[in-house]
């Protein structure tokens, strides 16, 4: 079911929208100022993992280095546009629009293992499949992806999603769904709605964010919202829901106008589905129960088992608890193993677990490595950039861009990013999933 808001945009802002729609999705598309290095070799490339990452450096791979043998090894057979996960989560987008076929954007000429890795021997340039298969390389790419540590919370069941008001936008596609027909049946009568945010680094954090301001004003759209409560039990130090400060300050004063009541260091640790009850933890073990009509849980999350559990994982310091690959975060080259780069979520960088994060570093990796392929050093910089379109409200967003220092980096002159317009929500509704096929493609 898609809901449609009652605050429709001017005629202006269409206006506005549709001139302005050419020039965003061209910043949007726009390559790299420099240009790309070829390269003659034959050398065995592989890429684990076929999401975003892995596709769209197998895609510049195939056309930087034309004599090598790319392979890409993932089981996966669906490909999930995971940034429309909250648009189908909110009753925006029907779930047919986040989902694909993988086979449809594989690159022409390289080759497809699909069986999942169970383990990496950097040592040795190879690793292994699950169904035993010993797969040797001169490079690797790491895209794998994260983990969700649903398995982190007791009571817990992804198989529960969408049933007794629980909601979790993160699982799948299927998840997404079910969590809209939570939120949907939950808005119709109102009551308290709990939402959650783990500590630690997170795909899309913008998502728990979104989610909150989607379901109060499903709530006001259907004239519930005086009768609700909205609580947000955040995992992060006091008056923090977000990394970025102007972005995180922003937020808690539109929350704070829309009566939602934020709580600080509280850990989600388990849930009773079947009573509606939630239990989170403070850093001195206080142990609070909290009662919902609608719960979103946000998981913790973490490199996969094969990164993980290998040496490729980073062995102290901040990224070292999660497993997460330890690579540069200015080059995305290993620190450890100079023929080992990473891509998209599963690396240990300060920021950057989203799609613009990939968008703007598959071309950086693609160059770095064909450089290193050459006996060259990596020239190319990532500056930690990602994106955020923050929905505000059906109709409204806010696009905001940053870096790894968190200074807000705006690339469109049409959008200030701590404003709401109705562009930034035509750019998350209409324009980012091209761009995101593009990227897959290797055009940008």
């Amino acid at each position: 079911m898609t809901h449609r808001s009652d605050q429709r945009p001017s005629r202006r802002d269409l206006l506005r929208t549709l001139g302005a729609a050419p020039l965003a999705a061209s910043a949007l598309q726009a390559a790299p100022t420099a240009r790309a290095q070829t390269s003659s070799s034959q050398a065995r490339i592989v890429i684990a993992g076929s999401g975003l990452g892995g596709i769209a450096v197998a895609s510049r791979l195939r056309q930087l280095v034309p004599g090598a043998k790319i392979t890409i090894v993932d089981a996966k057979q669906e490909h999930n546009y995971q940034p429309g996960y909250t648009l189908v989560a909110t009753g925006i987008w029907p779930i047919e629009k986040v989902k694909n076929r993988n086979a449809e954007f594989q690159p022409e000429g390289v080759e497809w293992v699909q069986e999942m890795v169970a383990s990496f021997d950097p040592a040795s340039n190879s690793l292994t499949t699950t169904g035993g298969r010993k797969i040797g390389y001169d490079f690797l790419v790491v895209a794998t992806g994260l983990q969700l540590g649903y398995d982190q919370i007791e009571g817990m069941d992804v198989k529960a999603i969408g049933s007794n008001g629980l909601g979790s936008v993160y699982a799948s596609p299927e998840a997404a769904l079910a969590t809209w027909q939570a939120m949907d049946a939950f808005r119709a009568k109102g009551g308290q709605a709990v939402m959650t945010l783990p500590a630690g680094p997170l795909k899309c954090a913008g998502a728990p964010l979104k989610m909150t301001f989607m379901v109060a004003d499903r709530l006001r759209q259907a004239g519930t919202l005086d009768k609700s409560k909205v609580d947000f039990f955040s995992g992060l130090p006091d008056d923090t829901v977000f990394g970025v400060k102007p972005v995180n300050d922003n937020v808690l004063a539109r929350w704070k106008a829309l009566g939602i009541q934020t709580h600080y260091l509280r850990k989600l640790v388990a849930i009773d589905p079947g009573a509606r009850k939630a239990f989170f933890t403070s850093p001195e073990g206080e142990r609070q129960e909290v009662g919902y009509d609608f719960l979103h849980v946000v998981p913790p999350m973490r490199a996969p088992d094969a990164v993980k559990g290998s040496d490729l994982a980073a062995k102290d310091g901040p990224m070292a608890a999660g497993g997460w690959l330890e690579v540069s975060k200015d080059t995305l080259q290993h620190k450890r193993y100079p023929n080992v780069f990473g891509v998209g979520d599963i690396n240990g960088t300060p920021r950057g677990k989203t799609a613009a994060t990939v968008k703007k570093s598959a071309p950086l990796v693609a160059h770095n490595l064909v450089r290193v392929i050459d006996g060259q050093p990596p020239d190319q910089i990532f500056d930690g950039y990602t994106s955020c379109p923050m929905i505000v409200r059906e109709g409204s967003a806010m696009l905001i861009e940053f870096d790894y220092d968190g200074k807000l980096t705006p690339s469109l002159p049409m959008i200030e990013p701590l404003q709401e317009s109705f562009m930034a929500w035509f750019m998350k509704y209409r324009l980012l999933k091209p761009a995101y096929i593009a990227v897959l493609k290797g055009r940008v």
